[in-house]
């Protein structure tokens, strides 16, 4: 039984469309279609070109993390000139204090020295008990992230540019049935005109009927008014002039059997639905920095070494030779160590950076609760709109095909004499109320079939059948 009344709403639908008058508002213009839109939209918007920079942005962290564990390494040379005063005993360096080797004397020398020293200096993380590997897949985290915000971004862009796009069809399909409705009233003003100066009908009727008129032209303007603002939302989205926008409303007559085929979507579609799956790239993130933190406190082992060479116009003695003899490398020396390097307050630290991480984990758990929640909802409210618009599609034409013989009938009627002029402005009203109710009930449709396939992330197989 549901399939044969799912068949017969298509059919019925399908004869309908066909009878809705043509739409030939700038014939002249290119007409483009949803894909066309969706794609101008995808080149056009700076957000999404800002987005795509930072996913570069992103992928260049990838790199500078796998380079941050490059060995430490200097290199240098340098010629001192100064007094060499030193006395016994140990101080702690603070950068700012030079130092005097040898120079332990009884009294202070202020005749000054020349001297030199090259060194080379090398430090590698030779354990980091898995700290490097952390860091990088943390900074691959934060792409992925970043992709999937772009995703995101475009999808709701889709989304938005496919409702404008339904929004507009709406409403040209509502222009036409305005236009048609001004023409129906011009003929029944003309009609009555034609009485009045025939002294058939009274006066009154001429004026009522111009007055009803001009109410149709007034609606008539309205909707063309809504269609240019829509058309100028539209032209900021996609970058096209919004006098340039027409829709392609060619294959209108596939609406309905396109998504009628459509299938119910799957599990995997609604887990790769990008609005979903931004909040599961996050928490990707956040569990990999809380893995980071737990190793960034961990202990290192250093493997370091170190080379130099020193002159000095002082000598081994005690005796100040010539300044330019303390040029030139007079003694080489080098050293080797290992070294294991852990904060006693690490356990602190950790503690503390951990009890963060957790939080944003735990927050970006809820968020995507939130999200497939809310996604949840959306597919579940257009669900019941498309029953109803269905059961309404069904029903529509009887309505219009009555209304339409009604009208016919008080217009044969009002000639006659037989009614009056209030009977045919409210079966004209009729008539068009009930082909304003088809166009409604065909967009709520469209729009459902929108919401339903965008939360479950099949919004592109939607553009697709749209066309």
């Amino acid at each position: 039984m549901g399939t044969f009344c799912h068949r017969k709403f298509l059919r019925v639908c399908s004869i309908f469309l066909l009878q809705l008058p043509a739409l030939s508002l700038f014939a002249q213009q290119k007409k483009y279609s949803l894909t066309d839109f969706v794609d101008s939209a995808q080149r056009h918007l700076p957000v999404l070109l800002q987005k795509k920079t930072l996913v570069d942005a992103a992928r260049a962290g990838v790199t500078d993390a796998k380079h941050a564990f490059l060995p430490t390494s200097y290199i240098g040379d340098e010629v001192t000139a100064g007094t060499d005063n030193s006395i016994p005993g140990s101080y702690i360096g603070f950068g700012v204090i030079p130092s005097s080797s040898s120079g332990v004397r009884s009294s202070n020398i202020y005749q000054s020295a020349i001297g030199n020293i090259g060194f080379f200096y090398n430090q590698y993380e030779l354990l980091d008990f898995g700290l490097k590997r952390s860091t990088v897949r943390n900074a691959q985290a934060y792409v992925n992230l970043s992709q999937a915000d772009l995703d995101r971004e475009t999808y709701l862009i889709k989304w938005q540019v496919s409702k404008l796009y339904l929004d507009i069809l709406k409403n040209q399909f509502q222009l036409a049935i305005d236009r048609e409705n001004v023409s129906r009233y011009e003929t029944v003003y003309t009609v009555i005109q034609a009485l009045t100066q025939s002294g058939i009908k009274p006066g009154a009727d001429s004026a009522l009927a111009m007055a009803e008129l001009s109410k149709t032209r007034i609606t008539y303007n309205q909707t063309y008014g809504a269609i240019r603002e829509l058309r100028q939302q539209l032209g900021y989205l996609t970058g096209i002039p919004a006098d340039f926008i027409d829709i392609d409303t060619t294959q209108t007559r596939g609406y309905l059997s396109a998504l009628g085929v459509m299938g119910p979507a799957d599990s995997t579609s609604i887990a790769r639905n990008p609005l979903v799956d931004y909040f599961n790239k996050e928490r990707s993130l956040y569990q990999q920095r809380e893995d980071l933190v737990r190793k960034s406190y961990l202990p290192k082992v250093l493997l370091t070494g170190v080379g130099w060479a020193r002159g000095s116009s002082i000598d081994y003695t005690d005796n100040y030779k010539s300044t330019i003899s303390g040029l030139g490398y007079q003694r080489f020396n080098y050293l080797a160590g290992l070294t294991l390097e852990y904060d006693l307050f690490n356990i602190v630290h950790r503690k503390d950076k951990e009890r963060i991480a957790r939080n944003n984990t735990l927050a970006s758990e809820y968020g995507l609760q939130q999200q497939q929640l809310s996604l949840a909802n959306v597919g579940n409210k257009a669900e019941e709109s498309m029953r109803t618009a269905t059961k309404n599609l069904i029903e529509i034409p009887v309505q219009i095909n009555a209304a339409q013989s009604a009208y016919d009938q008080k217009t044969a009627q009002y000639k006659a004499g037989i009614i009056n002029l209030v009977d045919l402005t409210n079966a004209s009203f009729v008539l068009y109320r009930s082909q304003s109710d088809y166009v409604q009930t065909l967009s709520d449709w469209l729009l459902a079939n929108l919401d339903k396939y965008s939360a479950e992330g099949n919004i592109a197989q939607f553009i697709q059948s749209i066309k």
